[in-house]
């Protein structure tokens, strides 16, 4: 069970409640495969709401792992999501503002 105060969510992925969590491991990962260079980079790609599908696996990978799953982006890639791309959306707007908060200038 996610634990919010710990910015973590639970999502439902591949049929199974997961929980994710971008913990400081998992944040260096982001950024370094989205070559955003630091962490306000990352926080400003995503406030531009511009993001990729892959950006979108990328996101829900790293959180996955961040929780302790171990998951490959290429594996993540082929489970079913709920409501598909919008509801992968969902899912990564839920995990950043739990990790960056979703108040004023934070991504939505």
């Amino acid at each position: 069970m996610a634990n919010p105060k710990r910015g973590e969510i639970d999502a439902v992925i591949g049929g199974e409640t997961m929980t994710l969590c971008l913990t400081l491991g998992a944040l260096a990962e982001l950024e370094a495969r989205l070559q955003a260079g630091d962490l306000n980079g990352l926080v400003e790609r995503f406030a531009e709401g511009r993001i990729s599908a892959r950006d979108l696996t990328s996101i829900l990978g790293a959180g996955l792992r961040g929780a302790g799953h171990a998951i490959t982006d290429d594996d993540l890639a082929r489970l079913a999501i709920e409501d598909g791309l919008k509801g992968a959306a969902e899912i990564a707007a839920r995990l950043l503002r739990a990790t960056f908060g979703g108040a004023e200038g934070g991504p939505s």
